[in-house]
């Protein structure tokens, strides 16, 4: 029987180590983003390396959902962008999923995402779809699932792997904990423009003591905007192990 796993984050978080950190376990196979270009296709958006990601991935989220349920092996783990989900994309699949949430202040997003895309709006972000995506699965539970905040896995990278394999029903590997550097050949075709940090990193790194960022004033309406459902989320986050 296979487990998979749906990891729910937004933009700019440690979404792509922790994809680095399952993939490094021995049973375990990763998936990409796997409805970005179903994104890029409906929403018509200009994204760095727009051509070649819709060249890359099915344009239909059907056709997605398809390639996702064929994937086998003991565990599959499926890095998913919260904002990709559009309304009109299914989401009954997910049920047949263990869903994770992987969660950044909003603030510390919108200072991240706009080194590399200068444009950037509430949906960008995904905070408020995140939550939407939270909430349909804790009443489908009747609890909440697994929320991870991104700073705590910095700052306890076992203790926090240890609880979220717990809560996702799965054993602890160590191997998560560190990785080769470089690029995978399950990497999406966007890696070169959004990847430059990970590709060097060989594990997760302690987080570095910084002030808050100083956002201009549209991005700080926008980082308000997203507060509330980030702190909503936040609330559920898991402790170390």
């Amino acid at each position: 029987m296979t487990v998979r796993i749906a990891m729910w984050s937004g933009p700019r978080n440690i979404s792509t180590a922790m994809m680095r950190s399952f993939e490094n376990r021995a049973d375990c196979r990763v998936i990409d983003e796997p409805f970005y270009a179903a994104y890029l296709a409906r929403t018509g958006l200009d994204h760095p390396m727009r051509a070649a990601v819709l060249e890359f991935q099915p344009q239909n989220w059907a056709e997605v959902v398809a390639g996702l349920d064929a994937l086998d092996g003991p565990l599959v783990y499926e890095k998913h962008m919260t904002h990709h989900m559009l309304p009109g994309f299914g989401l009954d699949w997910s049920a047949g999923r263990a869903n994770a949430f992987l969660i950044r202040d909003p603030a510390e997003v919108l200072a991240s995402y706009t080194v590399k895309r200068a444009a950037v709006t509430l949906d960008d972000i995904g905070v408020v779809r995140q939550r939407e995506l939270f909430e349909r699965e804790a009443d489908r539970l009747g609890r909440a699932p697994p929320v991870v905040q991104g700073a705590d896995v910095l700052a306890d990278p076992r203790g926090m792997l240890q609880a979220l394999c717990a809560a996702l029903g799965i054993g602890f590997d160590a191997a998560m904990l560190s990785w080769p550097a470089g690029r995978r050949d399950s990497d999406g075709v966007w890696a070169p423009a959004w990847y430059d940090a990970v590709e060097r990193s060989t594990g997760f790194e302690a987080p570095r003591e910084r002030e808050a960022p100083t956002l201009p004033d549209e991005l700080r309406r926008i980082a308000e905007a997203a507060r509330p459902h980030y702190e909503a989320l936040r609330a559920h986050r898991l402790s170390p192990a």
